[in-house]
């Protein structure tokens, strides 16, 4: 399914400054059999020539493609996987084009160290085989069929692959005209490229957990080990720093901004929104200081005004951050902010959300949180309100309210299982129309293929912590495939 443009002024190819230097490389090669070319005339052409196809309609901005060409022979295949070691590749697409022995692969894979998708791909749809019948030349006819016959050596490599202990995926279909096989291909390759995101992100963790929710207490050694990146542990004061360096004439440029940005109540004061700015911009200094790809944070703040005072007046300034591709989770859920960087590295968004509650008589699961939302994919523009009191938090200040935009929307939560490993839980819905609480908050009306009561049922029985990450779309097919290439297992409840 087509997933809905963000557009929210960020690339998702290019997210910060130090991913930009760690662009996806994919690696590619084909395979055949050396003694094949002597014997039939033009095939080993025709078949690089296929290649060479399979790479231009590969390509894709701010990713980077290492061809190593035909392989045909052991040798070649050795020197091949110091060729992909040394470049570094983070995937690698073996193209069956006809025959070929598996120790031409092998070597290949072994040496690289990176997951595989093997790419059994025809020409065409299928032979003409009234054509082929009429050519009586035998050898020319059996040259025909080897430029046909790439699914012949997939058993022979799988095979080998499973007695190496080498992880490996299929894609099976044409190289011409064959949406389903170009979707899976595209999907590996997006999937491929939100890893690296990952693996470069730098997150930061400001603050404090929220006391007491046990749930969201996470194992941030664990989580460097499998998703990579780098962990900033960041004083609150810092941000409190950067504030008393703003300017009145950027408050003021920060206001319009807003006003621009959000749909400003008319019972916001001015006072307030220039305490936002002001805290808004000193984010986007500690963001631009620290090189942060998305940022998790708690903090009280009392008995000391100035921290006070920063950290009651962030929710626009993280508004404004998550719709720039840098997703900020409160209550200090490292989990959570990692999937939201997932959806939100994927293209579809990422709002921060968690069970608001039941409307059994429309179907619906009503979902939202306070704090900062993903505004790029907010239905219309997002409100903003004051608040008088952060229900369970001290202060009160500037809140952002929000649904997310109405159709497909994917669900995501990264869970931390008894036995000390990452889980991928996600679900797929229908975000739909109908009335929200205007309590300042984010908050969406949810529709699941398996109703409101066994939605819930089902996926609390995975022990996720209570939040969760939406975003728009379907996208359970592609995080399915991360899972795979992060190794970690991926529960679909719907």
């Amino acid at each position: 399914m087509p997933q809905p443009a963000i557009t929210s002024g960020f690339d998702v190819a290019t997210k910060t400054n130090h991913q930009n230097f760690y662009s996806l490389k994919v690696g590619l090669f084909g395979i055949g059999l050396e003694a094949y070319w002597a014997q039939f005339e033009g095939l080993q052409a025709r078949l690089e020539g296929y290649l060479h196809e399979l790479e231009e309609k590969m390509r894709r901005p701010a990713i980077e493609i290492v061809n190593l060409g035909m392989i045909d022979t052991p040798e070649k295949a050795l020197i091949a996987g110091h060729q992909f070691r040394q470049a570094d590749v983070d995937l690698i697409f073996l193209y069956v084009t006809t025959y070929a022995l598996s120790s031409t692969v092998l070597p290949v894979v072994r040496r690289a160290k990176v997951p595989v998708v093997v790419l059994n791909l025809t020409p065409e749809p299928a032979i003409d085989y009234q054509w082929f019948n009429s050519l009586r030349d035998r050898t020319r006819m059996t040259g025909e069929w080897l430029a046909y016959c790439s699914a012949c050596p997939v058993p022979e490599i799988a095979s080998v692959f499973k007695r190496s202990s080498i992880p490996f995926y299929q894609i099976t279909g044409m190289l011409r005209n064959d949406p389903l096989a170009w979707n899976e291909i595209d999907e590996w390759v997006d999937a491929a490229r939100v890893a690296n995101i990952l693996a470069h992100n730098r997150l930061g963790v400001m603050g404090n957990y929220y006391g007491g929710m046990l749930d969201i207490y996470s194992n941030l050694t664990l989580h460097s080990s499998v998703f990579g990146g780098h962990i900033e542990m960041i004083e609150v004061d810092q941000l409190s720093a950067l504030r008393k360096d703003v300017t009145d004439e950027e408050i003021r440029e920060r206001v319009t901004l807003f006003s621009e940005t959000f749909a400003i109540q008319d019972d916001c004061t001015a006072p307030e929104l220039e305490r936002a700015a002001r805290t808004s911009i000193a984010l986007d200094r500690l963001v631009q200081v620290l090189d942060l790809g998305s940022l998790a944070y708690y903090y009280k703040g009392t008995g000391n005004p100035w921290n006070e005072d920063t950290m009651s007046s962030v929710i626009l300034g993280n508004s404004l951050l998550t719709a720039r591709g840098i997703p900020v989770a409160g209550e200090y859920e490292v989990k959570n902010v990692q999937a939201m960087k997932i959806m939100d590295s994927f293209g579809v968004g990422g709002s921060f959300t968690e069970y608001y509650a039941m409307d059994f008589a429309d179907e619906v699961v009503l979902m939202g949180h306070d704090g900062p939302g993903h505004i790029a994919i907010a239905e219309g523009k997002t409100k903003v309100r004051p608040l008088y009191v952060y229900h369970g938090k001290v202060g009160n200040g500037l809140s952002v309210e929000m649904s997310v935009k109405h159709g497909p929307v994917t669900l995501l939560s990264v869970v931390e299982t008894v036995d000390g490993k990452i889980q991928l839980l996600t679900a797929e819905a229908e975000s739909v129309a109908g009335p929200i609480l205007e309590i300042g908050n984010t908050n969406s009306r949810y529709r699941f293929s398996i109703g409101a009561r066994r939605f819930v049922e089902d996926w609390n029985s995975h022990g996720p912590a209570h939040h969760c990450a939406v975003g728009v779309g379907h996208i359970a097919s592609k995080l399915r495939k991360l899972g795979a290439l992060l190794n970690v297992e991926v529960v679909q409840v719907c």
